[in-house]
């Protein structure tokens, strides 16, 4: 090996770490959105009043 090769290799070896750890920060912040978004419409849904809907005006 020339002298570049073992450096110009750490620089790939750690270019690749940092791109899968991006990847893998990316993956988390996609998952929490759908699961805040959940707890969104379960807070929405506790918060309904049931007798709402439950009569309808057919008098127009």
């Amino acid at each position: 090996m020339d002298d570049f090769g073992i450096p110009a290799l750490s620089v790939s070896m750690n270019q690749a770490d940092v791109q899968q750890q991006f990847g893998i920060s990316v993956l988390k912040m996609a998952m929490e959105v759908p699961m805040e978004e959940a707890e969104l419409i379960e807070t929405a849904l506790e918060n309904l009043d049931p007798s709402v809907g439950q009569n309808i005006d057919i008098n127009a």
